[in-house]
């Protein structure tokens, strides 16, 4: 099979292109797309554990836990211990990192329009189930 026709180098490279635009557009906030992904998490449901963030932006606990020191030395979130489990760490937003949630919302959803351009609406539907489904 040549290169171009593996699904993983394709997938691969569809990243890349989104990843690049996303970090360039996020650089003014001094924020990662990884790290945005953690504060979307947040936005999101409000106070998680590490567990459930790594759970969902599908990230082992040792990489979540540096994304959230990132984070907490920006001041854009804070961990706190559970009062019924003290074993129990909460991750939740400041006030800080809420501040970004509109600004960096609106940049999720240019870059989102831009890279899916090129594709009818039919098509953008299409693509986000098979990418579901894989």
């Amino acid at each position: 099979m040549e290169m171009t026709e593996c699904i993983n180098f394709l997938l691969t490279q569809a990243q890349q292109k989104v990843f690049k635009c996303l970090k360039s557009e996020l650089e003014p906030f001094n924020v990662t797309p990884v790290q945005y992904g953690v504060l979307q998490c947040l936005w999101d449901k409000g106070s998680q554990t590490p567990k459930q963030i790594g759970s969902v932006l599908g990230l082992d606990s040792s990489t979540i836990t540096g994304i959230l020191d990132r984070l907490e030395n920006k001041a854009l979130i804070m961990r706190n211990t559970c009062k019924g489990d003290r074993r129990t760490i909460n991750v939740d937003f400041t006030e800080e990192g809420l501040k970004l949630r509109d600004p960096i919302g609106k940049i999720i959803e240019e870059v989102n329009k831009e890279v899916l351009k090129q594709f009818s609406l039919e098509e953008q539907n299409q693509l986000k189930k098979f990418l579901e489904r894989i």
